[in-house]
């Protein structure tokens, strides 16, 4: 536990108490970060930055008020406290609003066994820049990659604390290393781009960098010469590296805050079959060395395992206290925060079971088809589901790639798309999503 922020989130929630609040949870956040862009040989950019915030929210009755600050001088948290009860004063009755009962926090206050924190130190930003090199040569080194367009480096670490006036005070620290590489294929209006990017809570975990390079390179050149697609009902393959977004659409839809609004396709679906039978979707909030994971949430209740969705079956919502009370249930242990804003549900690690089939395996079955492995904005739905996406990728012949496709729009229904989907075994399981590739029906293609 680091000292410095739990005397910082003390000490705010002293102000409050003696600037009237019946009630107070504070949040202190600390950042450093370095960042490094190569391009052509030579360092473009580089960056370090160092950042603190105090966030602290107040609450008389049901009434309920946030400020943040990035100073963190007594008299500065002084008016922090006064402008906040002040603003709770005037503020609407949220039914939902309130801490967690003394009984309900968890009891594990920090992060050491969830393995989040690289004991190694900052890196030398040389070392940041010479990974970038690294993996701009070896991109190039692909035959027909024209250029690279950026190969970047980056560290950060950061701590948190979360502390409140019904006893909770806890707090973890984190570090992530990433590395990014984007290529390009061809001349003037025939290029095209694709990327490669790893990013790890432990620099040792990371991908080589000639690997990244390498695997952005020949992303760019496969993608070279695109057609447009044939128009019509065919499967659809999304690849593993954007496959989460489809099943990202059902964890939105099943937040918290969209049901108690009445405002998502999901309402009704509780205890429905949502997915194929033999799926499980399910949330794992303390799986070691993956950023996502947590002891705690940002209401100091414990985090434990569950099931999303069982055997295709939705079991319920993703619940913050607030919205567990509007829809009288109980918290799922979701709830997360900014410094400046109230809790909100939000979804962590998640894993969709895998299949025992390769993504090639699943083409070969499909025949014709699409496999995308690019998404371009988004048109959802929010209360019927109604799907539409724009996409690039690779056209499907006799089970095999045929030819790069883009300028695609995808549009379905996903109540009826994700009851169909058939995945690979071949998700990441270091990732905060492990989802795999999925083949899915009941998708109308508008290309050519």
């Amino acid at each position: 536990m680091d000292d410095r922020l739990s005397r910082l989130s003390a000490d705010l929630l002293h102000a409050a108490t003696r600037a009237g609040a019946e009630a107070a949870d504070a949040l202190v956040m600390e950042e450093a970060s370095l960042s490094a862009d190569v391009r052509s040989g030579a360092l473009e950019h580089a960056e370090r930055s160092e950042s603190i915030e105090i966030g602290l929210r107040v609450l008389i009755g049901r009434r309920q008020a946030c400020v943040s600050a990035s100073d963190t001088r007594p008299e500065t948290m002084a008016r922090m406290a006064e402008r906040a009860v002040a603003m709770a004063r005037e503020a609407p009755e949220d039914p939902g609003a309130g801490l967690a009962e003394p009984g309900q926090l968890s009891d594990l206050r920090n992060a050491d066994a969830l393995d989040l924190f690289d004991p190694s130190g900052d890196p030398a930003p040389a070392a940041l820049a010479e990974a970038a090199l690294r993996a701009e040569a070896a991109a190039l080194a692909v035959a027909r990659v024209s250029q690279v367009d950026s190969s970047s480096a980056g560290f950060s670490r950061d701590r948190v604390h979360l502390a409140a006036t019904n006893g909770f005070t806890g707090g973890y620290a984190r570090t992530r290393s990433s590395l990014s590489c984007v290529a390009i294929s061809g001349e003037g209006t025939a290029m095209e781009r694709d990327w490669m990017s790893d990013a790890r809570v432990y620099s040792a975990d990371l991908m080589a960098p000639e690997e990244i390079g390498r695997i952005a390179g020949e992303r760019a050149v496969r993608a070279a010469g695109p057609r447009r697609a044939k128009s019509g009902a065919f499967p659809v393959i999304y690849d593993e590296r954007v496959a989460s977004s489809l099943i990202g659409h059902l964890l939105a839809a099943t937040n918290g805050a969209l049901i108690a609004r009445g405002s998502s396709w999901a309402r009704d679906l509780a205890g429905e079959i949502v997915l194929p039978p033999d799926l499980t979707l399910s949330e794992e909030p303390h799986r070691p060395r993956v950023s996502a994971s947590r002891p705690f949430d940002a209401e100091g209740l414990p985090t434990a395992p569950r099931d999303i969705v069982k055997d295709g079956v939705l079991t319920g919502w993703t619940l913050d206290l607030s919205t567990a009370r509007k829809l009288g249930l109980a918290s799922t242990g979701n709830a997360a925060r900014s410094a400046g804003s109230p809790p909100s549900p939000a979804v962590g690690n998640v894993t969709l079971t895998q299949g025992s089939r390769s993504r090639e395996d699943l083409l070969a079955e499909m025949g014709t088809g699409l496999l995308v492995t690019s998404m371009i904005g988004s048109t959802i739905n929010p209360n019927t589901g109604d799907y539409s996406r724009g996409a690039s990728g690779f056209w499907i012949e006799n089970g095999e790639i045929a030819y790069p496709v883009n300028e695609i729009t995808l549009a379905g229904n996903l109540i009826e798309m994700l009851k169909t989907i058939v995945p690979a075994n071949d998700a990441r399981t270091h990732l905060a999503r492990v989802i795999p590739s999925l083949r899915v029906e009941g998708l109308f293609l508008a290309g050519d």
